[in-house]
């Protein structure tokens, strides 16, 4: 605690309450968050930089591609508190939070020396943090992707993604990732998760033949929401068979031809995403009750 400075902005705190949960839905654990009131920060005096390097969805594909081609299995974990372990550069002040007030100096502020939830520079001051310390650990940090770090043993490597609070690991030597786990429980307050088995709504089952993602409970969830999971599913436009050899009139069908067509149409995408959109509502309630009719493709 100490006396409010003159000419500085004094950000007010609330309580937040959470649940987190598993692939299940099944609540694993109860958080209270103190959050800071951000919009009361005013840039260049409360704080500079705010953006932080967040893995994109693809970067996470390509991990998880790299893992399956490698045989190794993807272990995943959270910090508990990541946004309490960056250090702040600037100067920044709270309010006493609600529950916490002390009667005797009712007119103090609390001078924050670590980032707080809800502050816009705390997730640049959380990933500043945690990249300073697996490189200084000998992880070296991707060119392309500033969210993957890997490291090299002989013939080996570990390669780490972060999003945010949620890291997930693996190497193709089961001792590396151990040592890895050991290594970020000594320093930050983790949640050890086991194997990697749902992650930024993708879930995830890993098998000797492999590793393999659905949507199941994502898709349900967008049914439910617009009201369509009441009604009756369809079958996919094409049928779903390990070889595409004929269409469903008998014709056969040239495979070469029907992957290069498709590629064309996904670049094509780029800049006609119109060609990407249900044209109307009916072929948009046909779609959804396609994707009811194959959840855990």
């Amino acid at each position: 605690l100490v006396d409010k400075p003159f000419g500085k902005s004094i950000i007010k705190l609330k309580w937040l309450w959470k649940n987190k949960k598993d692939e299940d839905q099944n609540v694993i654990r109860n958080k209270a968050r103190l959050v800071a009131k951000w919009y009361a920060q005013e840039e260049g005096i409360d704080f500079e930089e705010s953006s932080a390097p967040v893995a994109r969805l693809e970067a996470v594909w390509i991990f998880i591609a790299y893992a399956a081609h490698e045989s190794f299995p993807i272990y995943q974990m959270d910090v508990k508190t990541e946004f309490l372990n960056g250090p702040l550069k600037e100067e920044v002040y709270v309010a006493q939070p609600n529950g916490f007030v002390d009667p005797d100096h009712l007119e103090k502020v609390y001078y924050l020396r670590k980032a707080l939830y809800g502050l816009k520079q705390a997730p640049m001051a959380w990933y500043d943090q945690l990249s300073k310390f697996l490189t200084s650990k000998g992880f070296t940090k991707g060119i392309i992707d500033p969210t993957l770090f890997t490291i090299r043993y002989k013939e080996d490597i570990l390669l780490v993604q972060i999003y945010v609070d949620d890291i997930i690991f693996g190497s193709t030597n089961p001792k590396y990732s151990k040592r890895f786990e050991k290594l970020m429980h000594n320093r930050f307050e983790m949640s050890l998760m086991g194997e990697m088995k749902f992650f930024l709504g993708l879930q995830i089952h890993q098998s000797p033949s492999g590793i393999f993602i659905n949507q199941a409970k994502y898709t349900l969830e967008i049914l439910h929401k617009h009201g369509m999971d009441k009604g009756q599913s369809i079958g996919t436009p094409m049928a779903m068979k390990p070889k595409l050899d004929a269409d469903l009139s008998g014709n056969p069908v040239d495979q070469t031809d029907y992957h290069s067509k498709i590629v064309s149409l996904m670049y094509l995408t780029s800049s006609r995403p119109d060609i990407v959109q249900d044209i109307n509502h009916d072929r948009l309630k046909n779609t959804s009750k396609r994707l009811k009719g194959s959840l855990d493709t």
